[in-house]
């Protein structure tokens, strides 16, 4: 007679697991439980160090921009009334106005002042004909005729920004435009969050660093790379602690020592309900942890807690299980916990060129390379094999491939969601 086995904690490999939490319940309740950075975590910079900060204030215009009216382009500037309401006109041009060098006068009636791109629009104009537009008689006079409107070429002081106005807001990072933008307000100066501190380890017996000589069973540690270059994106300062050993009491004394001076903990590895596995043990004693499952493939082992007031995530091992785990959870709490306001990832719907299969009650982040057709569609194809240690998956792929909990199979041709790779690695 055949029984059953009687299995009493679930396996990753199984459909379902009432434990795990689905993925956006469990983002959401990581970003509720983390506390932004306070006033006294900033500090104010010269605007070239400032590129890629958060700002820990609104920036208030104090000019407007353009500072004055001013020319869209090389031309003559003159009143509306003495455009011909048909047939030609003939004015005299009595100036000239560049950028930097205002004409000084005024423009009188049937008068007209040549005007270079940025100038002052001198006073007694408010329309400016592209020089394109004239016949030049001698070199005193022109001819117009009746095709420019009023008001046409002149840039309104204040058209792109008013004085008093909001530019950019606090929890903003800034940008390239950011600083261009900052620079024409003439601010030299922002005040903006301190970059969050993070510490990062693996766990293992089995790793070793890149350089050493492997032993039988023994394998190179990637984790420690793809955390130091997806922490390098977030502009974070961090340490890497390296590998610690599969021991409880090595673990703690990772963590505790790690618990002092850094904002967030991340390990990976040790996580799971193997008898090797002590990070959720560990933290249990010396910490809070918020959960350690969620139903997603790769990455259901990840646990979310506190020790004290630093944040600690324990990622899987599996080296795409760490990379899909950093970009659907840790980033977006990255981004709170320095101040910035968390934005969804951009998602897109595109055609799957391949047929795609997972369990149904879990969200499942293939790997796809994206691609658009000359008419502008798009469409996506697997990477190849999505197991969760198959690292060439994730170099290969610029997106993933997001399948519903419920979802079971793709067919090719049909629609899918993905989010692309841009902004996360």
């Amino acid at each position: 007679m055949n029984k059953a086995l009687r299995l009493s904690t679930p396996s990753c490999s199984d459909d379902h697991d009432p434990a795990a939490l689905p993925a956006d319940i469990a983002r959401q309740r990581i970003l509720d439980k983390i506390t932004p950075l306070g006033v006294e975590d900033t500090e104010r910079l010269p605007l070239r160090q400032a590129l890629d900060r958060v700002l820990s204030e609104d920036i208030m215009a104090t000019i407007n921009v353009p500072a004055h009216n001013n020319s869209a382009m090389d031309g003559y500037a003159l009143n509306a009334h003495d455009l011909p309401v048909s047939g030609i006109r003939e004015l005299r041009v009595v100036g000239a106005s560049f950028a930097g060098h205002p004409f000084q006068g005024v423009c009188g009636d049937g008068e007209c002042i040549q005007i270079m791109t940025g100038a002052v629009i001198p006073e007694g104009t408010d329309t400016v004909i592209p020089q394109e537009q004239v016949e030049p008689v001698g070199s005193t006079h022109l001819r117009i005729d009746g095709r420019t409107r009023a008001g046409d070429n002149v840039r309104a002081a204040g058209e792109d920004i008013r004085l008093g106005q909001t530019v950019l807001a606090r929890g903003r990072r800034v940008t390239a435009a950011d600083l261009g933008l900052l620079a024409a307000l003439g601010i030299p100066q922002v005040s903006v969050m301190r970059r969050l501190r993070v510490a990062f380890f693996s766990t293992g017996d089995e790793l070793r660093s890149v350089g050493e000589a492997l032993r039988p069973g023994e394998i190179y540690d990637s984790n420690r790379y793809t955390l130091y270059a997806m922490l390098t994106h977030q502009h974070c300062e961090f340490t890497d602690l390296g590998v610690v050993r599969d021991d409880p009491s090595a673990l703690r004394t990772a963590l505790q020592s790690a618990a002092h001076g850094y904002d967030v903990i991340i390990s990976s590895g040790g996580v799971s309900v193997g008898e090797a596995d002590h990070v959720r043990q560990v933290l249990g004693v010396l910490g809070d942890i918020a959960f350690w499952k969620v139903a997603m493939k790769p990455g259901r082992p990840l646990t979310f807690g506190h020790l004290g007031k630093t944040v600690f995530f324990g990622l899987p091992g599996n080296p795409v299980a760490v990379m899909v785990s950093f970009c659907q959870f840790v980033q977006p709490a990255l981004q709170r916990l320095a101040g910035e306001t968390p934005a969804p990832p951009l998602s897109l719907r595109a055609v799957s060129a391949s047929a795609l299969k997972k369990r149904a009650g879990r969200t499942e982040y293939q790997r796809g390379i994206l691609s658009q057709a000359e008419d502008g569609s798009l469409s996506v194809c697997k990477t190849g094999e999505q197991g969760s240690g198959v690292l060439t998956s994730m170099s290969r792929a610029n997106c993933f491939i997001v399948l519903p909990s419920e979802q079971t199979r793709v067919e090719p041709g049909t629609e899918v969601t993905v989010q692309p790779f841009a902004g996360w690695l």
